[in-house]
């Protein structure tokens, strides 16, 4: 079920407002997934109310961090399908979750956070949680300033 843009747009812009690149074709997902350097972190948004309560803020927190991914972006689930269905078809032994995250590096995934690690974590929570997995995994570091 699509909702109406008006209505979807406000939870686009809270991650597009802090640095992600949104995806919207498939094949914009698959020239970022197998052609960027370094490590991408991907989120797939929705409208259900922990990608509201807990996932987006909590990312909003991790981002927050010294040591954060070379490139950040998102898909929509339920608004942008066959971008979405791109994104998760480099996703390999996880079922089809929203919202979910997960971190690639050369066109594999290195990282995965699915709706059930989510759903009844707090916002702090999800944050630290991708903050331990910039750690691992990421080393662009961003100068405090």
């Amino acid at each position: 079920m699509m909702y109406p843009e008006e209505l979807v747009a406000p939870m686009r812009e809270e991650l597009t407002r802090i640095g992600f690149r949104e995806l919207r074709t498939p094949e914009e997902v698959a020239e970022v997934i197998e052609n960027a350097e370094g490590t991408v972190f991907a989120v797939i948004n929705s409208v259900c109310g922990c990608a509201a309560g807990m996932a987006r803020p909590g990312v909003a927190l991790a981002l927050q961090h010294d040591v954060l991914p070379d490139h950040l972006v998102t898909v929509f689930a339920g608004q942008d399908a066959e971008a979405t269905a791109k994104l998760r078809s480099y996703i390999t032994n996880h079922p089809p979750s929203s919202p979910s995250m997960a971190l690639f590096r050369n066109g594999e995934l290195i990282w995965f956070m699915p709706r059930y690690e989510i759903e009844g974590s707090s916002a702090e929570e999800i944050a630290r949680k991708l903050q331990a997995a910039f750690d691992t995994y990421c080393s662009r570091r961003v100068a405090a300033e």
